[in-house]
């Protein structure tokens, strides 16, 4: 089973929610698909080691067999080709590696060589939990490439929690796009109750069983609770705000770790919403 970690916002608590459930079901599978800023780690501190380098093809123009058609320039959607009086100008960076640029072209001119946009590392430790993160490199901004080749370790024997990256943009779609549940993790602030309504929206519209995680409890109002009550959202845990909890995140500690007691909980939301799951009785 898989379940993605998401929020409409960052900051909201999502890798906490991540961390801690994965670390409180046995045989776990963790995946941190915030390609952009994989924090996962700063709480397991496992050693890493990389498992593949995530590349996309990209074109590179033989001039001599060029004719200055045009042809690759006006089927690229994405402007990452520019037919000039001169030659052809690639701009890699632009390039989505989708190859149609050299099936378009009658002269062959157009071949294609893998450029780097980021890696997919693994965590040394093999029990009890199994770690995978991605790691987009700095200025790109192809991270839904990323995402995809991480989420292709997912081993469908095992649990898997998918930590997502913050907001509901593309590379929010490509982490939960293929989960069996999403867990929606809100605080209920004024910022906080608009991105999750957002959040709510696009998780509706994919057709994902979703229910809410309220961290930090006791800050802001009932609105959260309000709107799930009305929308018969499940609110499956409430994480209050807690100076115990909040002093062990700044050490970098789970809080499961050191307050057992919510092992259980977390464990016990897991049960529920795997035991929603094969009688098929969730929300979507």
């Amino acid at each position: 089973m898989k379940i993605a970690i998401a929020s409409g916002k960052g900051g909201t608590g999502k890798t906490t929610v991540a961390v801690n459930l994965a670390l409180s079901v046995e045989g776990m599978q963790l995946f941190d698909c915030d390609v952009e800023e994989p924090n996962c780690n700063l709480f397991l501190g496992q050693e890493l080691e990389k498992v593949e380098d995530v590349s996309c093809p990209v074109p590179v123009i033989d001039s001599e067999k060029c004719t200055l058609c045009g042809k690759c320039a006006d089927f690229c959607r994405y402007n990452a080709l520019a037919a000039l009086s001169t030659g052809i100008m690639v701009f890699p960076f632009l390039c989505h590696g989708c190859g149609g640029c050299g099936l378009v072209c009658p002269e062959g001119a157009v071949r294609e060589e893998p450029r780097v946009l980021g890696v997919v590392e693994k965590g040394k430790a093999t029990a009890p939990l199994e770690f995978y993160r991605g790691l987009l490199n700095i200025g790109e901004a192809m991270a839904t490439l990323v995402i995809r080749t991480l989420q292709g370790h997912i081993d469908a024997n095992r649990p898997a929690i998918i930590d997502s990256p913050p907001g509901v943009a593309c590379p929010v779609i490509a982490a939960v796009g293929d989960a069996d549940y999403c867990v929606l993790v809100t605080e209920s602030t004024p910022f906080g109750f608009h991105d999750f309504k957002l959040a709510v929206e696009v998780v509706k519209l994919m057709k994902i069983p979703f229910g809410v995680v309220i961290n930090r409890d006791g800050l802001g109002d009932s609105r959260v609770e309000d709107f799930c009550r009305g929308e018969k959202i499940p609110v499956l845990l409430k994480i209050p705000n807690d100076m115990r909890i909040a002093r062990l995140y700044s050490e970098g500690i789970p809080f499961v770790e050191e307050m057992p007691g919510w092992k259980e909980k977390f464990a016990a939301m897991f049960k529920a919403i795997k035991s929603g799951s094969e009688s098929g009785v969730m929300n979507a």
